[in-house]
């Protein structure tokens, strides 16, 4: 790949807009689905288990007039890219649509949301990209969208919640990983969930720790699941972005699996090399937050078990609030990996991100 002009100063990996309410998708729906939402008085999808309201969601000088933060892209980008210094961003809209179990209003709403990001946001900033929310109830229809939009080339990733319905390396998903390998899209695998199941192994947890700081086993049996499963060695070109997984957990797990893989290896014939290998050739993880200590030495250490300075991507996470001023790379990450980190290893991983960036990462 070319070496990167100065006009590429950083890709934001995780940035999230807000959905204002229901009302901001009207005009991109169905008459049949518009009258659905205003006679039943769908008034929001917004996911309970991260409150708009909740101080952690937002910091107090990010929120506008109505408590809400990231409503507008003059907003966002002022922040994330202005004042940040990032030159470009991928936009990651969570709103409520996995939630919906009626498969026909899923796909609707999911539509709508997809339509929205294009029109309201990537419309009005050139700077900005995006990600293709699936509405993965359905699995035909899933692909649909895919279709649709991977002729927009400013979609350049799709998304999932790391807590879903079923192990992510089911057989069932597969036609969306062949049609994400088709058009080069990543899949972003994004913390959260459709509350189909507990997020924990023992059941319904009582306070939001709890739920926060089991989104991490959701994303190891995400990527246990993906591995043995076998989707890498029918997708060899698909790569994952686990998003807001956090990321010490890995090596450890990765040792774990890798010791009961040399054990039980016969079971997964189709495994070619060992787990870690796979994680390093197809996994990513965005580095916003940073489950590490804030001692350097002790981070570095950390990097040091993944075996590759090419797993981890840039991320603000805006406009969560899970760090202070404007020190939006983790305390801890050295110097020298800043640029890996904020354009090498982005655009690496996306690359219809990369070919839209091209006349510039050539000087042009």
């Amino acid at each position: 790949m070319p070496e990167p002009a100065p006009s590429i100063t950083g890709i934001d990996c995780d940035v999230h807009p807000t959905v204002p309410s229901m009302a901001a998708l009207l005009p991109y729906l169905e008459p049949h689905w518009r009258e659905t939402v205003l006679e039943r008085e769908i008034q929001s999808l917004d996911s309970q288990s991260y409150p708009p309201s909740a101080p952690i969601s937002a910091r107090p000088d990010w929120r506008g007039k109505d408590g809400r933060a990231a409503t507008d892209v003059k907003q966002l980008t002022a922040q994330v890219l202005d004042r940040w210094g990032a030159s470009h961003a991928i936009l990651n809209c969570i709103y409520g649509v996995q939630l919906v179990l009626n498969e026909d209003m899923a796909v609707a709403f999911t539509r709508a949301l997809n339509t929205w990001v294009a029109k309201e946001w990537l419309d009005r900033d050139p700077r900005l990209r995006a990600s293709i929310v699936l509405p993965l109830q359905n699995v035909e229809r899933a692909v649909d969208e895919i279709e649709h939009w991977a002729r927009d080339p400013r979609f350049v990733q799709v998304l999932v919640l790391a807590m879903g319905d079923v192990p992510l390396g089911k057989r069932q998903l597969w036609p969306i990983y062949a049609a994400a390998e088709r058009h080069k899209l990543p899949i972003g695998i994004h913390a959260g969930s459709a509350y189909r199941h507990p997020v924990t192994t023992l059941g319904w947890p009582s306070t939001y720790i709890e739920d926060y700081s089991a989104q991490s086993l959701g994303f190891q049996s995400q990527v246990g699941s993906l591995i043995t499963e076998g989707v890498f060695q029918k997708f060899p070109g698909l790569k994952v972005v686990l998003i807001e997984s956090g990321v010490t957990w890995l090596p450890a797990f990765l040792w774990r699996l890798s010791k009961f893989w040399r054990g039980v290896r016969a079971e997964v014939p189709w495994l070619d090399r060992p787990p870690p290998d796979i994680v390093r050739d197809h996994f990513r993880l965005t580095a916003q937050p940073l489950d590490g200590p804030e001692d350097a030495a002790a981070v570095e250490r950390v990097l040091a078990h993944l075996h590759s300075d090419d797993l981890l991507l840039y991320a603000s996470d805006f406009p969560h609030w899970q760090f202070d001023g404007d020190a939006v790379m983790p305390p801890g990450i050295p110097q020298r990996l800043h640029k890996k980190l904020m354009i090498d290893n982005p655009l690496a991983t996306y690359p219809r991100l990369a070919a839209s960036l091209a006349p510039q990462s050539q000087g042009g």
